[in-house]
């Protein structure tokens, strides 16, 4: 790489506008920019990992996480920094863990007990969100679009929910992420209602694949942010 960079080839290397560079400069993401004697702003090689290392941190994590993470190693605070990517892959090892889950209790027939959870026919609301690992809202939701059935308790006409229901919201909970149209979700409820899993399982293999696919951009960020971090240590030593 020459030693120079311009903002305009900086941009075009990575595909985005000088706009978002000056952004991420603005939010304190990367290293402080150098000045030309004009007054232009002028990148080095340590800026271009920088800029790499937070692109491929937003693909593998999102931004939230990436700009976490890029704020931190500025900072000089490393140590958080790969703690805090430590628990985004410690929540995908989770995910994937849950599809297994999630997969097994699909074949099961016995549905009584789910995580050491009694499972009856009247729960409440509270119980099947904490069950399925969900906010109360997104039930309200699902049930607003026709997904899943609540019944009335007759005495103070609260919502309770059966067990059918609540396998449905599971199902709902583990595969939100990776089938995103209400029509998909319907077709593979009434799968599910039909005992037709060999179309369950191919929907699980499609988010299986998404996590791996994730995983995978993950290390890449990881990989260019550890040579930035790298790089930073080379050049802060040099001018010590």
């Amino acid at each position: 790489m020459n030693s120079n960079i311009t903002p305009k080839q900086m941009a075009g290397r990575l595909q985005v506008s000088t706009t978002t560079l000056r952004r991420y400069e603005e939010l304190e993401l990367v290293p402080d920019v150098p000045r030309t004697a004009s007054n232009r702003r002028c990148y080095t090689p340590l800026h271009a990992q920088a800029f790499l290392a937070l692109r491929s941190l937003i693909s593998g994590f999102g931004l939230p996480v990436a700009y976490d993470v890029m704020s931190l190693l500025k900072k000089g605070e490393v140590e958080t920094a790969l703690w805090r990517i430590n628990v985004e892959q410690y929540n995908l090892q989770a995910e994937k863990q849950r599809l297994a889950e999630v997969m097994r209790l699909i074949h099961q027939t016995d549905f009584t007990m789910y995580r050491n959870i009694q499972v009856t026919d009247e729960l409440k609301i509270g119980e099947v969100a904490e069950i399925a690992g969900v906010n109360p809202s997104a039930i309200r939701h699902w049930e607003k679009e026709g997904l899943i059935r609540a019944q009335r308790n007759p005495e103070n006409g609260y919502r309770v929910f059966t067990s059918r229901e609540l396998k449905k919201i599971i199902v709902l909970s583990s595969l939100r992420k990776t089938v995103f149209h209400i029509e998909s979700m319907k077709q593979l409820l009434e799968a599910l209602e039909a005992q037709e899993l060999a179309v369950i399982e191919r929907s699980f293999k499609v988010a299986l694949q998404k996590l791996n696919e994730q995983l995978a951009r993950q290390m890449n960020g990881i990989a260019e942010m550890m040579r930035y971090n790298q790089l930073a240590k080379r050049e802060k030593g040099e001018t010590q």
